[in-house]
């Protein structure tokens, strides 16, 4: 195709992208901005350049703890994610036991049902083991997803039978065979989970607010929701703080994308 009928795709892209990065570019804005210009009618787009609202972050928030918080939690869910849901997804795909099929279409119903219907049980549960305002109480619920084990069970379906074949024959048993054999075959799909898992991890709101309301037991997301006063929002103290939280994720997607999408494409060959 010539460069000179690309041109509406090119025009295309670059619309969705400027899409993408305006709200970044007004959170920037806002964030250098005095509260008068932040509620300014119309808008501003020349700002004075206050710095000291980064500054002021740290002295409403936390903010230190809180991102400690958020690193645990996030690494905390990846790891035991990517243990459990690969042993599970493994299972599904090159297990034969009664009740497979069964099994696996439950799993599936999980995807199915909001995740909100199952707040007050789980709250509930981490009330009763006096998990609440720890760690604990952050990191368990979120230990394992039905969608982790969806996703690597197909990437699993997606691997040759004769590498498995051989290894049997060579007498290994299945959790040789899964341990040196399948799992560093599966780390594309490895990768996709974990990279999902950080970003859903460290951008989960609704949970951690439930569970933690101590601010020294809070992450980044739910210290920052609670700069939002019943009367007055300090929006560029608040969009400061949005900013710093959200640089760490956007530096791991732009390194991993790769990987991301070599996982996902992978899987979805099958």
């Amino acid at each position: 195709m010539s460069r000179s009928r690309l041109w509406p795709v090119h025009l295309v892209l670059a619309i969705g992208a400027a899409a993408m990065v305006a709200p970044f570019f007004w959170e920037f804005l806002t964030s250098v901005q005095s509260f008068g210009e932040s509620t300014r009618i119309p808008p501003t787009f020349v700002p004075s350049w206050e710095w000291s609202n980064y500054t002021r972050v740290f002295d409403s928030l936390p903010f230190g703890r809180q991102f400690l918080n958020t690193v645990l939690m996030t690494a905390g869910r990846t790891i035991a994610q990517l243990i459990f849901c690969a042993l599970a997804g493994y299972a599904f795909a090159r297990l034969k036991f009664p009740g497979r099929g069964f099994l696996f279409v439950l799993f599936l119903s999980v995807l199915m049902v909001p995740s909100q219907l199952f707040l007050i049980p789980q709250y509930q549960i981490v009330s009763e083991l006096g998990w609440l305002n720890t760690l604990a109480a952050l990191i368990v619920p979120g230990m394992f997803s039905a969608f982790g084990t969806f996703l690597l069970r197909q990437f699993f379906l997606g691997l040759p039978n004769d590498i498995e074949e051989a290894a049997r024959i060579d007498g290994a048993n299945p959790l040789r065979i899964f341990w040196h054999v399948m799992l560093p075959l599966a780390r594309p799909g490895l990768l996709a989970l974990g990279i999902l898992t950080v970003l859903w991890s460290w951008n989960d709101l609704m949970w951690p607010l439930v569970v933690n309301t101590s601010p020294e037991s809070m992450t980044l997301s739910a210290g920052l929701a609670t700069l939002q006063g019943e009367h007055l929002t300090e929006y560029p103290v608040l969009m400061a703080g949005s900013l710093m939280a959200t640089l760490p994720v956007i530096v791991i997607f732009v390194v991993a994308q790769k990987h991301l999408i070599q996982g996902i494409a992978f899987t979805g060959s099958k």
